[in-house]
């Protein structure tokens, strides 16, 4: 089934299993973690975002197209997937729960939900491949910013969403207990 193909019947039908991330232990095949380290000084800290020689022994791919992304506090922003290009973000302002979910009927990892925590107290790089279905929730206030190094340039034809309480609307954090 190609992503242009999917409709909210099926994402309905899936039997998901759902995993919090910790520390980039993803369980979906395709999906990458890459923990940014920030050097910190008496003057404030500096985190790389992206390096060439980071591509030469992980499945990152050169970037064609970047941006920036601001989400108000509490916003999700969900559910959409490509047929094309792929997603690498990471967060440089605030905190950010990131959901991806394997809707890819042939890949061994189909019905797997990952979810991680991710911002400038822990950052990361997260990779997400053509195919798998993700969203992400602003956790802190004012706004979340998100900076994307996608494969490709923007194209609205690429991009299929779905609604954010369509599936899996359990999932979103804060979760009070």
């Amino acid at each position: 089934m190609r992503p242009s193909e999917a409709t909210i019947d099926f994402l309905q039908s899936i039997d998901y299993t759902v995993k919090h991330c910790f520390f980039g232990d993803s369980t979906i095949d395709g999906v990458f973690v890459k923990p940014l380290r920030p050097i910190v000084d008496g003057r404030g800290d500096v985190i790389e975002l992206w390096s060439a020689p980071w591509m030469e022994n992980s499945p990152l791919v050169q970037p064609q197209h970047i941006y920036q992304s601001a989400t108000d506090y509490g916003v999700t922003k969900c559910w959409h997937l490509h047929e094309i290009h792929t997603d690498q973000f990471t967060v440089t302002r605030g905190k950010l729960q990131v959901v991806c979910v394997d809707i890819r009927p042939d890949s061994p990892t189909f019905g797997h939900v990952n979810s991680f925590i991710t911002g400038t107290q822990s950052p990361q790089l997260i990779l997400i491949p053509p195919g798998v279905m993700h969203g992400w929730k602003a956790l802190s206030q004012p706004e979340t910013i998100v900076v994307n190094v996608q494969s490709h340039p923007y194209d609205p034809a690429d991009e299929f969403k779905f609604p954010w309480d369509c599936v899996l609307p359990e999932v979103w954090q804060p979760q009070n207990g």
